[in-house]
């Protein structure tokens, strides 16, 4: 079991104990998700720890798109039940990079691969992605590729 797991599992355990429903039923979802990854496919593995962290960062953006339908659709409490439970995933996720910092690690893959022009996001995005996983979401990565390249 990856480290991840392992914490997800303790605190899942302190959670019952504490009697804390919202950190107990995030964290349930949260190793169910692991789980189902687990066994999809056409063998059961074991996740290293960066895919255990990839799913639950895709998780808590499930969280966060979850909240923005919900206040969009005029359910506010549901919205905030939502918030609260990626406020809960978040805290197993590294610390997300700031813009400066995805700036500058843009660019500096821009000037490792000597690209320019919009048609070579691609060999971009392949050269920071290993830099910046699971510290900056997807779509602000190809934001900042593509303001870069522009």
């Amino acid at each position: 079991m990856g480290q991840l797991k392992d914490r997800l599992h303790a605190d899942l355990t302190a959670a019952m104990k504490a009697q804390d429903e919202l950190t107990r039923a995030t964290l349930r979802m949260v190793l169910t998700a692991i789980g189902n990854e687990e066994v999809a496919g056409a063998t059961a593995r074991q996740l290293t720890d960066d895919e255990e962290l990839k799913v639950v960062a895709r998780e808590a953006k499930k969280r966060r798109e979850a909240a923005e339908a919900f206040a969009t659709g005029g359910a506010a409490d549901r919205a905030a039940r939502e918030l609260a439970e990626e406020g809960v995933i978040t805290g197993y996720l590294p610390a997300q990079l700031s813009d400066e910092e995805l700036v500058a690690l843009v660019a500096e893959a821009v000037a490792e691969t000597g690209a320019s022009g919009p048609q070579a996001m691609g060999q971009v995005m392949k050269a920071v992605g290993p830099k910046v996983a699971g510290r900056a979401e997807g779509g602000r990565v190809a934001a900042a590729v593509r303001a870069a390249l522009a």
